[in-house]
């Protein structure tokens, strides 16, 4: 059996055999991603592949690496239309390798994850993944949440209030330096609170990356991952994290040159617009939902380098803190009026 620091494989096995789970021959262990989030693993034995996610193993921060919360919604949306991972089994208190992890059925198809993967891709294959992405985002914010069982998967209203103290907290547990920005962006956005919403299924994270697509036709989304950060609030944040993503410097964040970044895909407005026109939504507060997305974004990239020098590994994670300072000054543009995003 293949072998990796987090993820033992003789515990594994014998965690899947006990779950019902046919195990055929020794497991192989290769990681896939990790270091920044929750560490992904690709699991085989000789007949079967599985992916099987875990937190990190430093540097964790409240209310995110929610393993729990990944396999309530990915279990719920199993009798949707939203394309899902199969779900195989979870570990939900952390007895086998001393933190929560999920097994989940590998579904093949690409990533595009980077510049580089765009290389291959046609106009037309741009334009097709980004009407995917779209229609896959409308489609998740169409789900009755009620009727799959996840009434109780959060509290939605207040959600934006919520949103903004939650960051800010965030931002205590995690931050390497002061940054007066930040509290004057949480002041500003707690002035500006929108009144009465919609409530779906939140993704919390959704952007080309934590897609699986089609691996000849990148117009088809084959699966949605990373939920952990999912919950019941306002689709429009999910909009609007998903155009402030665009920003060049989500490239510091990451550590290389995102696709997403890339400016072969539209502006992010042009993004908004085409969800608004497929959901028949108004996008309500648009700078707000910008100003809470850089937000959301700039806490991030600080808890990255935050988890850096506690220890976790991963590749110019302890650089990603300095994008944080151009998230923070771009809400604070966007609630003047200055269009900053895209």
């Amino acid at each position: 059996m293949t072998e990796h620091p987090a993820l033992n494989s003789a515990l594994l096995h014998d965690f899947l055999v006990s779950q019902g789970v046919p195990v055929v021959g020794d497991l192989r262990i290769d990681l896939i991603s990790g270091g920044k989030s929750n560490l992904t693993f690709s699991v085989r034995d000789d007949e079967s592949r599985w992916v099987v996610r875990r937190p990190p193993t430093s540097g964790l921060t409240p209310s995110a690496h929610d393993m729990n919360r990944e396999w309530a919604v990915t279990s719920a949306l199993q009798s949707t239309d939203v394309p899902v991972a199969p779900t195989v089994a979870i570990d939900s208190d952390g007895d086998v390798l001393g933190a929560p992890f999920t097994v989940v059925g590998f579904v093949d198809g690409q990533v595009i994850r980077t510049s580089d993967d765009l290389t291959a891709l046609s106009d037309s294959d741009v334009e097709r993944n980004l009407d995917g992405l779209v229609e896959t985002l409308a489609r998740l914010h169409e789900v009755d949440y009620q009727a799959v069982g996840l009434g109780d998967f959060g509290r939605p209203d207040g959600f934006a209030a919520r949103q903004v103290k939650l960051w800010a907290r965030q931002w205590g547990h995690v931050k390497t330096r002061e940054l007066d920005d930040v509290e004057r962006l949480v002041a500003a956005l707690t002035d500006r609170l929108p009144g009465q919403t919609r409530n779906t299924i939140v993704h919390g994270d959704y952007r080309v990356d934590n897609t699986i697509t089609d691996t000849d036709d990148p117009g088809i989304v084959k699966a949605v991952v990373d939920w952990e950060l999912s919950t019941l609030g306002d689709p429009i944040t999910d909009v609007a994290l998903m155009c402030v993503y665009r920003r060049p410097g989500f490239d510091q964040v990451v550590g290389f040159e995102a696709a997403w970044t890339s400016d072969r895909y539209p502006a992010a407005d042009d993004i908004a617009q085409r969800y608004a026109a497929r959901t028949g939504r108004d996008l309500g507060d648009w700078d707000f939902y910008l100003a809470l997305a850089n937000l959301k974004l700039g806490v991030i990239a600080e808890g990255i380098t935050h988890r850096a020098r506690a220890g976790a590994a991963s590749d110019g994670a302890d650089s990603a803190a300095e994008a944080t300072a151009e998230f923070i000054a771009a809400g604070l543009a966007q609630l003047k009026g200055a269009r900053r995003v895209g």
